[in-house]
């Protein structure tokens, strides 16, 4: 399967699970934190895809995982889950495109 189809197949994934998780949580504005959440798990993916980096897939996952998770902590001031989360999803991802994307 193509690099960045898979890509986006694995971002849709890590975007719902990523908005199951946030479901029961309360926010001030639940849609526009949901939408944002599932908007910034789907471009870890997509990016992953789409990235040609001579690196391990885990470790150009584990890349882009931190580095787009890392505003969104900043903002939110949930370093940890956000952070820790981006990072286990986009090693995971970078795992799965790396084995079976060409």
């Amino acid at each position: 399967m193509s690099r960045v189809i898979l890509g986006v197949i694995c971002g849709l994934v890590f975007g719902a699970l990523d908005v199951a998780i946030m479901l029961p949580m309360t926010f001030s504005d639940k849609r526009a934190a949901i939408t944002a959440a599932f908007i910034a798990r789907f471009a870890i993916g997509f990016v992953i895809g789409a990235a040609r980096l001579p690196w391990p897939g885990w470790v150009v996952g584990l890349t882009f995982g931190l580095l787009l998770s890392i505003p969104d902590a900043i903002i939110t001031k949930a370093y940890t889950p956000i952070v820790g989360m981006g990072a286990i999803g986009g090693a995971i991802i970078g795992v799965v495109v790396g084995r079976f994307g060409r």
